[in-house]
């Protein structure tokens, strides 16, 4: 995507980041929404109806409401930016070294459960260290590749189901996101959804600067996201819907008249029923007794061989 003002942390408050990080990821949505659009009607003749699967509120014919899910342990079993980066790695995208940095940092911090300035700050300069350079393109048809190979299978049926309902409403239903936006768009184009809200990278003649447009999509960022979509497409928040499975979404989750906690945490579970708002857990047997090790730590460990010393340190004791 074209640049839009890149601001350094530097000159920018954390609020300010996280708004500008939120309409950059609105202004990519709506035009990848349209592309999705075209490509659906398109191909909707030879696509069987689906049945909806748990329709529990979405009314029927309310253009003014729509439903945002979050992704990672929502709609998907595990982090898309970790499938999406064991698929570049077994394209040579990058080396070994890379990969186990990276996978490491992003296990540390859904363990941890904290955003340290410094090493956030870290992990993001590492990730877009890795495609800077490489154009746009590239990685949208390896991002196509990767869907197949390491993504399709972790879809959760009952969120996918949820997800349908609205659509079967004539709702919109968009991804929201911390996973760039290129791969969040492949992941709502497969799944028949309106489109997605993700990181928007700075791009420049289709080619990665190395640079993010604001900064990740997390937190309040995606808070931002939802409220300047929701205002370009004049959607009353108070008729929407959110899905989320983690508290660090509670910002989001608030913004909406219909918050859904789905396979909570320890932290949203508390606060969704502190708040009566419904929750729904698809997992089972030990993925739901493991509610604080996400799976997308663990693929991310193994990736980069911290798996390895989880089970000597088991051996050990």
């Amino acid at each position: 995507m074209a640049a839009l003002g890149w601001l350094t942390p530097r000159r920018r408050s954390a609020t300010a980041r996280s708004v500008l990080a939120g309409e950059a990821a609105a202004e990519a949505a709506r035009k990848s929404s349209l592309q999705l659009e075209r490509e659906r009607e398109a191909a909707a003749a030879a696509a069987p109806p689906q049945a909806p699967i748990e329709p529990v509120f979405p009314v029927v014919g309310d253009v003014r409401a729509a439903a945002f899910f979050d992704l990672d342990n929502t709609v998907m079993q595990g982090a898309a930016i970790f499938h999406f980066g064991r698929g570049l790695y077994k394209r040579k995208f990058f080396q070994r070294r890379e990969l186990a940095r990276f996978a490491w940092q992003q296990a540390w911090f859904r363990l941890a459960g904290v955003e340290d300035p410094e090493h956030m700050q870290d992990a993001r300069e590492s990730a877009l260290s890795i495609v800077k350079g490489h154009r746009v393109s590239e990685l949208m048809s390896m991002g196509e590749e990767i869907y197949d190979e390491y993504m399709a299978d972790r879809i959760w049926p009952g969120t996918r189901g949820l997800a349908q309902a609205h659509l079967d409403a004539g709702q919109k239903v968009w991804l929201v996101t911390a996973a760039p936006v290129e791969t969040a768009t492949i992941i709502a184009r497969r799944l028949g959804l309106t489109g997605a809200l993700g990181t928007v990278a700075e791009s420049v003649d289709g080619v990665y600067t190395g640079k993010l447009v604001g900064e990740p999509l997390h937190g309040p960022a995606k808070a931002e996201a939802v409220r300047a979509l929701a205002a370009a497409e004049g959607l009353d928040l108070g008729r929407c819907a959110a899905y989320s499975d983690s508290h660090n979404d509670i910002p989001m989750l608030s913004l909406v008249g219909h918050p859904y906690a789905i396979n909570p945490d320890a932290k949203l579970r508390r606060h969704a029923k502190a708040r009566d708002w419904r929750l729904r857990d698809y997992r089972t047997g030990r993925k739901a007794a493991k509610v604080g090790i996400p799976a997308a730590a663990g693929l991310g460990a193994l990736a980069g061989g911290t798996a390895a010393a989880v089970a000597l340190h088991r051996r050990r004791h």
